[in-house]
């Protein structure tokens, strides 16, 4: 009881001056991963951005082919390469978008939450302190730029509700930004588009929402090309018959139980995995559901016990607290709708590609648990004090 007594005096002192503590942690675990990894990290694809963003500081050359579905972070290197700013230069821009995103977290959470403040301050307390997130800010790699830019998508999202057309504006601007990013950012901005297709749907004006239907099977086959162009650089059958994963790792697959029916030279991509779902099912829904599990479990094969305990301590809560969230109706619901579609849509696409050795995949959506969860856990904290 003394120890509980003293922890609740301790965040009733503190807690006047709870973003200015937030803020100092933020800088603090910025220079504990600069020490940490002697300052810029090169990792294992730095040298391929590096390249591309070379080739566009100095000849405003522009790679295609696989490379130009990141195009953005690219860009963003060669900026600071052009300032003559060098590595330490990418990393301090990273630095400066990743600070935006964290007031981002805190401001979306806080509009979500009517304006108290308990749940902005837990949600962006878990934003700063995961470690697999704010580590990115100092490696030369795009997942950085692609967690502030998911953040601050959020953060834009939550705008909307009262806002004008700057808030539409900076909304669109960073959903473009975000698909931008990798080849998985378009899931942001689908994201949105399921939100959007659910408000229309609750209207008691049907008109618009018919309308929106009608629009899509006008586009769908727009749609399907863009489908196809996502997935023509990637090898997705080579790793459905390899039974992987996690990419390039062989101890923890899929053993095939009988041949494989692979789909005939020729095909378009999108219609491969049909087919191949269609003449392998059992196998397939094998592969997907390990992929879940890998996902989502935090159980990495490279990671330390006290790694994927602290994993499964704290996300496998967080997930179920999430999942509650998702369904408070006291929240505003396209934003429970956004923040629910952007975590179940990256699952859904590592589920048909492969997921990688760490949390590169996960570490980008983390907020949405995060956010969802702060607004559950501090809701059932206010229930208990009424």
């Amino acid at each position: 009881m003394g120890v509980l007594f003293f922890f609740r005096l301790l965040v009733r002192r503190l807690w006047p001056r709870h973003p200015a503590l937030l803020a100092s942690l933020w800088v603090l675990v910025q220079l504990v991963y600069l020490r940490k990894f002697h300052g810029p990290h090169f990792a294992n694809d730095s040298f391929r951005y590096l390249e591309y963003a070379a080739n566009i500081a100095e000849r405003g050359y522009f790679e295609p082919g696989h490379n130009l579905r990141y195009v953005l972070y690219p860009l963003f290197q060669s900026f600071w390469l052009w300032l003559g700013a060098g590595w330490w230069g990418i990393v301090a821009g990273q630095m400066a978008v990743s600070a935006l995103a964290t007031r981002a977290v805190y401001q979306g959470t806080r509009r979500l939450a009517e304006g108290r403040r308990e749940a902005a301050a837990l949600a962006t307390l878990l934003f700063i302190a995961w470690p697999d997130i704010q580590q990115f800010n100092v490696f030369l790699l795009t997942e950085s730029l692609f967690i502030s830019l998911v953040a601050l998508s959020f953060g834009a999202f939550t705008r909307v509700r009262h806002g004008g057309r700057k808030a539409w504006a900076l909304l669109l601007l960073l959903l473009a930004l975000t698909a931008l990013a990798r080849p998985n950012g378009f899931m942001v901005g689908l994201a949105a588009g399921l939100a959007g297709l659910d408000a229309l749907r609750r209207r008691r004006d049907s008109r618009p929402w018919r309308a929106a239907l009608f629009l899509l099977v006008l586009l769908s086959p727009l749609l399907w090309q863009a489908l196809n162009h996502q997935l023509a650089t990637y090898y997705l059958m080579d790793t459905y018959q390899r039974g992987e994963l996690i990419f390039r790792y062989q101890l923890w697959a899929v053993h095939q139980a009988e041949p494989l029916n692979m789909p005939p030279p020729g095909t378009g991509p999108a219609a491969r995995v049909l087919y191949f779902a269609f003449h392998n099912p059992i196998y397939l829904g094998r592969l997907m559901l390990g992929k879940l599990f890998v996902f989502v479990s935090y159980l990495k094969p490279h990671y330390s016990l006290a790694h994927r305990l602290v994993g499964v301590a704290v996300l496998w809560p967080a997930y179920v607290l999430a999942a509650l969230g998702a369904r408070q109706a006291a929240i505003w619901r396209p934003a429970r709708v956004f923040l629910a579609a952007i975590f179940l849509l990256q699952t859904a696409i590592i589920m048909l590609t492969v997921d990688d050795w760490d949390v590169r995949f996960l570490a980008p959506v983390l907020v949405v648990v995060f956010v969802l969860a702060a607004l559950e856990l501090t809701a059932r904290w206010q229930r208990r004090a009424g």
